[in-house]
C-alpha cells in the first residue's frame, strides 16, 4: 500500500485544531526532563469565571496531592470561622502528634497554645505540616475525624475523586486527589472565602513564633498576574502546584501534578496559564459556584425550657384568713398529665374537707397539690386595684408573722404575661378577677437537677370574706388565649425614636470600579447580616475611586461591624455623623 501523498499530509496538518496544538505544546515542554520523571504527570486548566475546562491531561487520574491538601485544611478553617465555631484569635493546643510532624514545619512544641491566625499563615505561606495538623485536631478533636470531614466537604464541593487521610498531605495509603479536583478547590477558595484569599499571595507572614517565607514566592514573582495558590511536594507526588492568575477581565486557575522540579513545574504552569489566557473569551458571564450542601457543624446543644404553671387549692371557707397560690415547675404541658394525677370532683370534695379542717385548727395556709387543680380564687381581688404589674411581685399578709412566709416566695417574672379568661364559677361573688395570665415561660435551665424549689405567689388577705358560691365539676387549668375583656388593664409601653443615635456608618476602602464596590457590599451584607442589621448600603463615587459604605447605624453597631470586618482583613473605618 502506498503511503499518503504530500498533498494529503499538508491537508492533515491544516486540520489540526487549537486544542491539539495546545496539547502538543504542553507535551513538548514536558518531554525535556521526562527521563527523570518522579511521578505521573497530570494537568488541568479552567476559566475561573465560569468553571469551564480549557485544557486537561490525565485530569481525573488519582495521584498524591502532597501539600495541596492544605487548601482543604484552610477551607475548613475558614468555614469554621464564618460559622462562629472558632475565631482567628482562638488558641489551639499543640499535641505531641502535631509537634512530631516532619518538615516543612513551623517549629511548634507539644503543649504549646497558639492562635489560629498564626496557624493559618504558617500552613498557607510556609506549608507547615505541624501547623496544618494542629488546625485539624483543634477543629475536629483528632486528625482522623478531621480527615473524614475534609472528604465529606470535598464531595459536597463536587470533588468526586478525592479522599483525605490527614490534614497536611504527607503520603499515606488512601490519600489521593486529581488535577481537576484541586482546580475546583482552588476556585472555591477564591469565590467562597474572598476575604481570606489574599493569604495565598503573601510572600512572607508573621506566624507568631517566626516570620515565614512563601514556598510559592518564585512563581508569584515571575508570572504576571499570579496571586496564588498553593505548592506541594513529596517524593511520591513530585512537584505540584495549583495556581491562579488574573489579566484584564480573565482569571485562569490551573493545576500541575507530578512535576520534576520547582523550575520545571513553574515553567509548565506558565505555559498552561498562557494558553488559558489565549483561549478564554474576553467576555464571559461569571457563574459563581453554589454554596456546598454540606455544613460541618458541632452537635447541637439541647436547651431545656421549663414551663411554670400556676395552680391553687380550692378556696377556703369564710373562716380562712387568706389563701396561698404556689407555682410548680413542669417539663411538659399540663394537657399531658398522667392518669395518676387526673383531678376528679371527688378529689376536690376531699381537698375542701381537708381545707375546712385546717381552717378550724387555725392554719391559714393551704399546701399545694402535686398537680394543678384550680385557678386563683377571690384572693386576687385586692391585687387588681394596684395594676397588673403588681401581680409579678410578692404580696405578704400584714397579719402573718415573718417566719410563716416561705423563702421561695419570689415569682420569676414572665417575659410575656398574657391575661387568661375565667369562667370558674367557684370564685366568690362580687370580687375582681385576675388581670394577668399565670401561664408563664421561665428562663432556660440546663438540667432537672438545677431546677429550684417551686416559687409561690402569696396573695393579700381578703378584707371582707364572702361565702363561696356553689362549685361546679368543671376544672379549668389554664389558657393560652388572651382575655379580651381585660384590655383596659394599664400597660406601660416603652418606645424610642428609631433614628436616634443612628448617624454612624462604616466605609470599606476604595475600589477602581463601581461593580467591584457593589459586590463587596453585597458579600458583606450577607456575611454580617446579624451585625449590620438594617444599615443602608451605597457606593460613593469619589475622585479617588468608588467607596462602598454602610450607613444609618449606632456608634456601637458601627464599631462592632468594623471590628468584625477588620478581623477578616478588610479595610474598614468608622465614620461619625
Amino acid at each position: 500500500m502506498n503511503g499518503p501523498s504530500e498533498a494529503e499530509e499538508t491537508g492533515t496538518v491544516s486540520r489540526i485544531t487549537k486544542n491539539v496544538r495546545l496539547g502538543l505544546m504542553i507535551l513538548f515542554a514536558w518531554a525535556i526532563p521526562m527521563s527523570v520523571a518522579a511521578a505521573p504527570f497530570a494537568a488541568y486548566v479552567m476559566d475561573a469565571r465560569t468553571g469551564n475546562e480549557i485544557y486537561s491531561q490525565n485530569a481525573n487520574t488519582r495521584l498524591h496531592p502532597a501539600s495541596l491538601t492544605k487548601m482543604m485544611t484552610l477551607y475548613m478553617a475558614f468555614n469554621a470561622i464564618e460559622r462562629g465555631q472558632v475565631r482567628l484569635d482562638s488558641k489551639f493546643l499543640v499535641s505531641s502528634h502535631a509537634a512530631s510532624q516532619p518538615p516543612s514545619r513551623l517549629g511548634l512544641r507539644a503543649g504549646q497554645r497558639i492562635e489560629l491566625r498564626y496557624l493559618i499563615r504558617a500552613a498557607a505561606v510556609k506549608s507547615a505540616n505541624d501547623a496544618a495538623t494542629t488546625i485539624g485536631e483543634g477543629l475536629a478533636g483528632s486528625e482522623p475525624k478531621f480527615a473524614a470531614q475534609m472528604t465529606a466537604m470535598a464531595k459536597a464541593l463536587g470533588m468526586s475523586n478525592t479522599n483525605f487521610r490527614n490534614a497536611n498531605g504527607l503520603t499515606v495509603e488512601g490519600h489521593y486527589s486529581t488535577a481537576r479536583d484541586m482546580s475546583v478547590l482552588g476556585r472555591r477558595l477564591f469565590y467562597d472565602y474572598p476575604q481570606y484569599y489574599n493569604i495565598f499571595s503573601r510572600r512572607s507572614a508573621d506566624a507568631g513564633i517566626a516570620t515565614v517565607s512563601s514556598t510559592n514566592k518564585r512563581f508569584l514573582d515571575s508570572y504576571e498576574g499570579a496571586d496564588g495558590i498553593k505548592t506541594g511536594y513529596t517524593r511520591a507526588a513530585g512537584f505540584n502546584l495549583t495556581a491562579s492568575a488574573k489579566r484584564g477581565s480573565k482569571r485562569i486557575i490551573a493545576t500541575v501534578l507530578g512535576g520534576n522540579s520547582t523550575a520545571h513545574r513553574n515553567a509548565v504552569m506558565a505555559q498552561l496559564l498562557d494558553a488559558g489566557f489565549g483561549k478564554a473569551p474576553t467576555r464571559a458571564r461569571e457563574v459563581k459556584p453554589a454554596p456546598p450542601e454540606l455544613i460541618v457543624a458541632e452537635p447541637k446543644k439541647v436547651v431545656r425550657r421549663v414551663v411554670q404553671v400556676a395552680r391553687a387549692e380550692p378556696a377556703a371557707p369564710a373562716a380562712a384568713a387568706a389563701s396561698t397560690v404556689r407555682l410548680s415547675a413542669s417539663d411538659r404541658p399540663v394537657a399531658r398529665a398522667s392518669s395518676a394525677s387526673v383531678v376528679t370532683p371527688a378529689a376536690i370534695t376531699a381537698a375542701v374537707s381537708r381545707a375546712q379542717a385546717a381552717a378550724k385548727r387555725g392554719d391559714d395556709r393551704i399546701a399545694a397539690s402535686s398537680r394543678p387543680v384550680r385557678k386563683p380564687g377571690p384572693a386576687v381581688a385586692t391585687a387588681s386595684t394596684k395594676g397588673s404589674e403588681e401581680l409579678l411581685a410578692t404580696a405578704r399578709p400584714a397579719s402573718r408573722p415573718e417566719g410563716d412566709v416561705p423563702a421561695d416566695a419570689a415569682l420569676v417574672e414572665s417575659v410575656r404575661p398574657t391575661p387568661a379568661p375565667r369562667d370558674d364559677k367557684s370564685a366568690s361573688a362580687g370580687q375582681a378577677q385576675p388581670t394577668a395570665s399565670l401561664f408563664m415561660m421561665s428562663t432556660p435551665v440546663p438540667t432537672e437537677a438545677d431546677a429550684q424549689p417551686a416559687p409561690q405567689l402569696a396573695l393579700a388577705e381578703t378584707t371582707a370574706p364572702v361565702p363561696p358560691a356553689a362549685r361546679q365539676d368543671t376544672i379549668i387549668l389554664t389558657s393560652l388565649a388572651p382575655n379580651e375583656a381585660d384590655e383596659d388593664v394599664a400597660r406601660e409601653i416603652v418606645s424610642r425614636d428609631p433614628s436616634a443615635g443612628r448617624g454612624y456608618g462604616v466605609t470599606l476602602g476604595l475600589y477602581r470600579s463601581q461593580r467591584e464596590a457593589e459586590q463587596l457590599l453585597l458579600r458583606t451584607a450577607l456575611q454580617e447580616n446579624g451585625t449590620l442589621g438594617n444599615a443602608a448600603s451605597h457606593v460613593a463615587n469619589t475622585k479617588r475611586g468608588f467607596q462602598p459604605n454602610f450607613t444609618g447605624m449606632s456608634k456601637e453597631t458601627a464599631e462592632l461591624a468594623c471590628g468584625r470586618l477588620s478581623a477578616r482583613q478588610l479595610d474598614c473605618t468608622v465614620v461619625g455623623p
